[in-house]
């Protein structure tokens, strides 16, 4: 849903401290792990958002129950269906929006149910490439049937046909999401199974995150340390925790703890720190790499810095989501080009982030080389020189991306005012950023 442009004025200090709302990429995971699991879940903290309600009404519509316990939907209990391996509802079309996390650990879980169901989204849903992870379930005995473009959403899905999971294979290059969606769906369809990975292994930490909290839920998955091989225990399945609370986005800690890189600081962001199980808390290692000091405890987090920051040259393979806030932080940087390497998986994301990135980079003066999976920037010669005089803000397009409209925020600290083109996107992941962040930007 489209609305109307946000005029960020130019600012220059970041100071103070916030509370981060929940992880979405761990909300959906416990939406799904409770609805599968044996007992009531209740879930603390659960991330609010266009996304998270993707997931929570898909389920609802399958039958599951989840009762929000608080005013604002935070706090709620999932009824779980325990091991009978079917949802209530045996048939229905879902409509995913361009939640990815969601719609393809669903269409893995649907694929060893026992309904026929339809599954899609938005256009651009149905431009992200779904084939690799059909591949792997039909190859488990899974029925799916393309409805448009073969490779791609939409889907419909048929009741499994039965028999033994033979080992799987997937590849692991595209997106992380895939290998999660098959590692969680395993042990709903009784487990007693092998993954094996082909190709290089993009976003590691998502399926590391994924592992530690199927074990919270009772499985225990085995695999080697280079997360290639992975062996699914024969199991009755999931088993709830009872009550289990949803730590702190570390990918929107970047926005913050970026703002206070390039605007002094101190800023500390809280719910979120060196006892994270989230990868994209790795990104303060890339705000050390640029020249800024950063503090942790084991749930905070609290950055300062000044300009100009060091310019970089690292793979994010590991944090892909957090390296398009340090794409933004190039701007601010002295010493030579910047270099981000290893982002393929941007390629299929909310849009192409690796041709978003470097067309609205360019607005404020950066040369930017862009290839297959890396986006090299050479920040303007003036973009840190004094300004006294008015002038006319950068228009900054969203491409319906969350993460575009976040980070970009960030180019208020530099000599222009910014103006964010349907800043409403934001919703997908954190409905009140631009809240949050005009608290500690001024």
């Amino acid at each position: 849903m489209s609305s109307e442009p946000l005029f960020l004025q130019r600012v220059s200090r970041a100071l103070g401290r916030l509370r981060l709302p929940g992880s979405k990429s761990i909300s959906n995971r416990m939406l799904l792990l409770a609805a599968l699991a044996k007992g009531d879940t209740i879930l603390e903290g659960l991330l609010e958002s266009d996304d998270t309600r993707v997931m929570r009404g898909a389920l609802e519509s399958l039958g599951v129950s989840i009762e929000s316990l608080g005013p604002n939907g935070g706090r709620v209990r999932v009824g779980g269906l325990g091991p009978v391996r079917g949802f209530p509802v045996k048939s229905g079309e879902l409509f995913m929006g361009n939640a990815g996390t969601a719609a393809r650990s669903l269409t893995a879980v649907l694929a060893f149910s026992d309904g026929h169901y339809v599954l899609k989204g938005v256009p651009r849903m149905h431009e992200r490439p779904i084939g690799d992870l059909v591949d792997t379930l039909l190859a488990a005995g899974a029925q799916i049937d393309y409805l448009e473009k073969p490779g791609f959403p939409p889907l419909s899905i048929l009741p499994r046909m039965g028999g033994t999971i033979p080992t799987l294979r997937i590849k692991g290059e595209v997106s992380s999401q895939f290998v999660t969606a098959v590692l969680l769906a395993l042990p709903w369809a009784g487990g007693n199974a092998r993954l094996e990975l082909t190709g290089e292994l993009v976003s590691r930490p998502y399926v590391s995150l994924t592992l530690g909290l199927m074990k919270r839920f009772g499985v225990e998955v085995k695999h080697d340390e280079e997360l290639r091989t992975f062996e699914v225990p024969a199991t009755e399945g999931y088993v709830s925790p009872g009550q289990v609370m949803v730590e702190g986005d570390a990918s929107s800690a970047s926005y913050f703890l970026a703002a206070a890189a390039i605007g002094r600081g101190p800023v500390r962001v809280e719910g979120v720190g060196s006892a994270s199980v989230q990868g994209d808390v790795a990104f303060v290692d890339v705000l050390k790499a640029m020249g800024a000091k950063v503090e942790m405890g084991p749930e905070w987090i609290e950055c300062e810095g000044k300009l100009p920051l060091r310019a970089f040259d690292l793979d994010l393979n590991l944090i892909p989501d957090a390296a398009m806030t340090a794409a933004v932080l190039a701007l601010f940087t002295e010493g030579g080009p910047c270099t981000l390497s290893g982002i393929q998986s941007w390629r299929v994301k909310e849009t192409d982030r690796i041709s978003a990135m470097a067309t609205e980079l360019r607005k404020f003066g950066a040369r930017v080389q862009e290839g297959a999976n890396f986006l090299r920037i050479y920040p303007p010669v003036d973009f840190l020189a004094p300004r006294t005089s008015t002038v006319a803000p950068v228009s900054i397009d969203t491409y319906d991306d969350h993460r575009m409209a976040m980070c970009f925020s960030l180019a208020a600290f530099g000599p222009r005012p910014v103006k964010i083109n349907d800043p409403g996107c934001v919703a997908k992941t954190f409905p009140d950023y631009f809240t949050a962040f005009a608290q500690i930007a001024s």
